[in-house]
């Protein structure tokens, strides 16, 4: 069964991992993906093979003459390209969108960047931590009093970057179905993550609240919405938030008094002390047999082995097998949108780097013996 995107051509020069993971996005999604990366790169060892499922990938050198001009040939018939360089790299290497949509018109530009094409941060470098941090995300990630919080996983790549980014590019593959010309996409992850503060804003606005680390109404200021150890030292969360749900809670641990307290800043230190004694009386296990058919909004904190265990993901295809190139099979993460004429899929597991280089200069045209030079002059 054809994908969503089935028909559609995307180059990706990006790297590491917000370019990447929009780049499988569309490729679970039946695009074709085609990654292109300079050796130079493989010293820095940040080919994150997860990411490389359902793609092809070349080698190209842009700095060479000949590297660009297979470049320039391979984005004539694409509909996107996607790049995560920095501002002004492009221009450089001669492959900026004013040059690129002179060749192809209908050619839909999305660049990456951490602080976007314009503004006074637009030079800086940065990681994940970096864009969280200045969007203010990062303040409200830690303990009550204790210093801010690195999160294990990278919200500003996925969700800022990757995520942000292939919306940017579906949006503009519809509006090229009105107009028939392509445009230019500019996602800032750190602009992405100052839109993740539309609940601390409100609270900022109506009430003049100014959300803290671990002290807001959705971070540990009330027994409601909390975490808590169990017996077994493991923990298990809370997100009892509308009152029918606090209600069946409190009436389950047979305190029915704290239910109008639910948002009580003078009692919540208290209520929050009964949970937490209550919560370390059974192992996390008993508490899921007790929760399971209970209507209090409640989770495992499980860790990554748990979640690849987890039936409810193994039902929903969120945890596949896929075999690799030398026949082993392995675990991988599935597609989370599901759509139900047009599915995404995992056709080919994870491309080696380089991989499909002659394939797809074959496909341009190139001789074998154009290719050979090509390789003895480093260009692929």
């Amino acid at each position: 069964m054809k994908g969503a995107l089935s028909g559609i051509k995307v180059i990706d020069l990006s790297r590491m991992l917000p370019g990447p993971y929009c780049s499988m996005i569309l490729a679970d999604h039946g695009a074709r993906v085609i990654g292109v990366e300079s050796k130079r790169f493989l010293s820095d060892d940040l080919y994150l093979a997860t990411l490389n499922r359902n793609k092809e990938h070349m080698s190209l050198d842009l700095k060479t003459k000949e590297g660009l001009d297979i470049f320039l040939k391979l984005v004539e018939d694409a509909d996107v390209l996607l790049e995560g360089f920095r501002p002004g790299v492009t221009e450089r290497l001669g492959i900026d969108y004013p040059k690129v949509s002179k060749i192809n018109p209908r050619i839909i530009y999305c660049a990456i960047t951490g602080y976007g094409q314009k503004g006074p941060y637009r030079d800086m470098v940065g990681h994940d931590v970096n864009y969280l941090s200045f969007a203010g995300v990062l303040d409200l990630i830690g303990e009550k009093d204790g210093p801010p919080c690195i999160p294990g996983i990278q919200i500003a790549d996925i969700a800022g970057g990757g995520m942000n980014a292939a919306v940017g590019i579906l949006l503009a593959l519809f509006a090229r179905e009105r107009t028939g010309k392509g445009q230019f996409i500019d996602i800032s992850m750190t602009d992405s993550m100052v839109g993740f503060l539309p609940v601390p804003l409100s609270m900022f606005q109506r009430y003049g609240i100014v959300a803290k680390r671990s002290d807001s109404q959705l971070s540990h200021r009330y027994a409601c919405y909390n975490t808590y150890e169990t017996a077994d030292k493991r923990f298990i969360s809370i997100g009892a938030v509308e009152n029918r749900f606090w209600k069946n809670l409190c009436e389950l641990f047979d305190v029915p008094e704290y239910i109008p307290l639910q948002y009580d800043d003078d009692r919540s230190g208290e209520i929050i002390s009964f949970f937490r004694a209550s919560f370390k009386k059974k192992s996390l296990n008993e508490w899921a047999d007790i929760l399971k058919d209970q209507e209090v909004c409640w989770g495992r904190i499980q860790s990554l082995p748990e979640v690849l265990e987890d039936p409810n993901f193994l039902s929903r295809e969120m945890v596949v097998s896929i075999t690799d190139g030398n026949g082993i099979a392995q675990k991988a993460l599935g597609i989370p949108v599901k759509l139900s004429d047009t599915p995404g899929s995992i056709r080919t597991s994870p491309v080696g780097f380089g991989e499909n280089t002659l394939k797809i200069l074959e496909e341009l045209g190139y001789t074998e013996s154009e290719v050979e030079r090509f390789r003895e002059r480093g260009v692929v």
